[in-house]
């Protein structure tokens, strides 16, 4: 039986991935804005990789014989603009920020699937904890990155090159 509780936390779960989704769309967008070509790249598909998340959780709702039905949300919550005077350090101390805030959040899911008995959904959860190690570790590296370069233009040039190279052409 896929108890109720459960159905309710992952559904808050996955509104949470799309918040993520919108969150990093809204940086791609403020990035691409200030001719960041290779750090735009990068967060347009850590948006999309966001949304996978939050369609592996409807999916995993609906296979268990749930139902993941959207709650109704204001429009304020899928657009957080950027002030054009935000800094790149910003922009990735915040994504630092909603990362550890995800992680924390499918820790409690996975504590209350063990106190719920629900181990197929503890086994379904384990995938996010390893993507949640990435993610915290690869936003943990680009803002201390991004703080060691500081505002210098020839470091923020090159730290954009990087991660075009490194990041986005691995991607594709």
């Amino acid at each position: 039986m896929f108890s109720e509780i459960i159905q309710t936390e992952l559904k808050k779960q996955l509104i949470r991935e799309l918040e993520s989704s919108q969150l990093y769309l809204s940086m791609a967008s403020w990035a691409e804005y200030k001719g960041f070509d290779g750090i735009c790249e990068f967060l347009y598909d850590h948006s999309n990789e966001e949304r996978k998340h939050m369609l592996k959780l409807i999916r995993y709702i609906n296979k268990r014989g749930g139902y993941a039905v959207f709650p109704n949300q204001s429009s304020s919550l899928f657009f957080k603009e950027f002030s054009l005077r935000s800094s790149l350090k910003e922009l990735f101390q915040k994504l630092l920020e909603q990362e550890k805030e995800i992680s924390k959040e499918i820790n409690k899911l996975v504590e209350l699937s063990l106190q719920e008995k629900d181990y197929f959904t503890y086994n379904f959860l384990q995938w996010y904890i390893e993507e949640q190690i990435e993610e915290e570790a690869l936003s943990k590296m680009i803002f201390n990155q991004i703080e060691l370069i500081g505002d210098e233009k020839v470091g923020l040039y090159l730290f954009n090159r990087d991660i075009r190279k490194n990041y986005v052409t691995n991607m594709k």
